[in-house]
């Protein structure tokens, strides 16, 4: 099931007897027991009914002792179990799972793994009795819708730029992402639409020498202009670490090849095989346009030696700014 919809159904007090929390993501689990922790007992009710347990540490006789126990003056009993996929005999819940007792809600999260599917038993109990979470983790190029999603649900909007100036330096780390949207939720009105100032005064990303500043210039051939960031860049390192800025430019050139190699292809079409926002598929064409495609292959190259250089392979480690610098002139003669 989605998570959104698992996270309604708790906030409307529809609760299931068992829960079942599989993702590579943990933000996904994190934000649905933590939704069933706020919503299922009053802070009087949680001293006797609520236990959290790690899968570590115990074995299913002790979760089946918690379960099967009557609540205290509460509706519910909630028994969580941290870890799950450390619980090295899981399957001996498949009984209490295959009859549940309504008056307790036992909460599995189970990260970074799958149960196994040979697991039959188990697995016919939880998808006859559970609630079940088995989500992917996303994609880099699903990241920025998930920051509108985000912010829609904390009433704020957010331009395409600032949306794509923070999936660029926050990444795929959804926590991170949630973590940051608060904080501009806790400083902006109802209904504000973020951009690029909010996130520099709020979060403290330069609106001005960002990596996607970068990317825009690198991709305009506008060398004074990347001069600049990459000065600012190696005069601020420690918020412009280069391993992140490298896999950004990789990642900007990467498209700069699909464009290219789609560049008659209309916007809606070359939006798909970007797989970015089509606001911004303008300016990848114009990119496109301007780089052949010995240049692009040009800029892998470099970005490879420059990655291999930071790192001291093969030489002494040279100094950032030398090496952005070197970087942009290669690719730009």
């Amino acid at each position: 099931m989605d998570h959104k919809k698992i996270l309604t159904q708790i906030r409307n007090k529809e609760f299931s007897p068992v829960y079942f929390l599989q993702s590579d993501e943990p933000y996904f689990i994190d934000l649905i027991v933590d939704e069933i922790e706020k919503n299922v007992l009053d802070e009087s009710e949680k001293a006797f009914n609520q236990i959290v347990l790690y899968g570590k540490e115990i074995d299913a006789k002790q979760i089946l002792d918690q379960v099967m126990q009557f609540p205290m003056m509460a509706s519910h009993r909630v028994v969580i179990i941290k870890e799950a996929q450390e619980l090295k005999d899981i399957q001996n819940l498949a009984t209490y799972i295959s009859k549940p007792s309504s008056q307790s809600i036992l909460v599995l999260s189970h990260k970074h793994k799958k149960l196994d599917k040979r697991k039959k038993k188990i697995w016919d109990a939880l998808k006859k009795n559970a609630t079940i979470l088995d989500a992917k983790k996303l994609y880099d190029n699903q990241i920025p819708a998930y920051i509108q999603s985000i912010a829609q649900d904390l009433g704020l909007g957010i331009d395409n730029n600032a949306c794509m100036l923070l999936s660029e330096y926050l990444g795929s780390d959804l926590s991170k992402v949630s973590n940051e949207i608060n904080k501009l939720s806790l400083n902006l009105d109802k209904g504000t639409k973020i951009n690029t100032a909010h996130i520099q005064q709020f979060i403290g990303i330069n609106k001005d020498f960002n990596i996607f500043e970068l990317q825009k210039a690198i991709g305009m051939k506008d060398k004074a202009k990347a001069y600049r960031i990459v000065k600012y860049f190696s005069q601020n390192a420690k918020a412009n670490p280069m391993p992140r800025n490298i896999a950004g430019l990789y990642g900007y050139f990467t498209k700069l090849f699909v464009a290219k190699k789609y560049q008659n292809a209309d916007n809606r079409i070359l939006a798909s095989k970007l797989r970015v926002n089509p606001y911004f598929v303008q300016e990848y064409k114009q990119a496109a346009r301007i780089f052949s495609l010995e240049q692009i292959k040009t800029a892998f190259h470099q970005l490879h030696l420059m990655d291999k250089k930071s790192k001291g392979v093969d030489a002494r480690r040279a100094d950032d700014l030398g090496l952005y610098q070197e970087f942009i002139f290669k690719i730009m003669n």
